[in-house]
Formats: structure tokens, C-alpha cells, sequence
């Protein structure tokens, strides 16, 4: 094979790669975002203060 022959090839084979990673990450982007929401819900109850769920608004009207 020629070195033309063997780049384009490369070339060709770094664009069907790059297409499968943006096909796997759009057919999972629900997945994606429901396990990040699903992470941010769990941190925010492990560290949230123990008053947190009081109505400091309303105490001071």
C-alpha cells in the first residue's frame, strides 16, 4: 500500500471512531443525565445541614 493509501485509511478509521463515540453518547445522553441528577441528589442529603429543611423566610416576617 502506499503512504497516501495508508493515511486515508487512518483518516477514515479516526472519523467511523469519532461517529461511534457521538452515536454512544447521544443513544445515552438520558442515561447520562438521569445518573447525574440522580449523584447530585444523593450528595446534596449526605451533606446538607440538619437545618435545611426549616422555613428560615417565614421566621423572620
Amino acid at each position: 500500500m502506499s503512504k497516501t493509501a495508508r493515511m486515508v485509511m487512518k483518516i477514515v478509521g479516526a472519523s467511523l471512531a469519532l461517529a461511534a463515540f457521538v452515536c454512544l453518547l447521544i443513544g445515552g445522553w438520558h442515561d447520562l443525565t438521569v445518573g447525574c441528577c440522580g449523584v447530585k441528589e444523593r450528595l446534596r442529603q449526605k451533606f446538607s445541614s440538619e437545618y435545611d429543611d426549616y422555613a428560615d423566610e417565614d421566621l423572620y416576617q
